[in-house]
């Protein structure tokens, strides 16, 4: 009983610690939109580079041509999700507020990134990608109250 415990509870740790990158959620304010934005552009950039080689190595047979295309299609993966998971943690659980009068299109905005990253995660089109990183750009004006 006392293995089972310290397994449940080491297994929690770990997925806690993996799932805490994009801030606490402990009201401490202190907050690095900035920071936020210009990390997910920064995997934006990674999933339009691995969409690239994933093309240029998928018609190759060799064995470590294979290799890399496995690790670019896990690489291009992860960056999406840290998009995704930086858009829900951070700023839709935390930072876009109900009582801010751009509420709705700062959410719709958020949602916009979302439903991008999904898309790159299906697909290899570079247009996919340009469209995550215009999303990106878009919310950030708006979330900055830029025109």
């Amino acid at each position: 009983m006392k293995n089972l415990f310290l397994s449940i509870l080491l297994f929690s740790t770990i997925g806690a610690t993996k799932d805490s990158f994009a801030h606490c959620q402990v009201p401490c304010g202190i907050y690095g939109d900035q920071n936020r934005f210009e990390q997910m552009l920064e995997d934006q950039s990674t999933i339009e580079k691995a969409s690239k080689l994933i093309n240029e190595l998928s018609g190759k047979k060799d064995a470590q041509s294979k290799n890399q295309l496995s690790r670019w299609v896990s690489t291009k993966e992860s960056h999406a999700t840290a998009i995704q998971k930086t858009i829900a943690d951070y700023f839709m659980a935390q930072r876009i507020k109900a009582s801010d009068p751009k509420y709705v299109e700062k959410l719709t905005k958020a949602h916009s990134i979302m439903v991008a990253a999904m898309k790159c995660k299906q697909s290899v089109d570079a247009e996919i990608s340009a469209s995550l990183k215009q999303a990106i750009l878009s919310f950030h004006k708006s979330y900055e109250g830029k025109k």
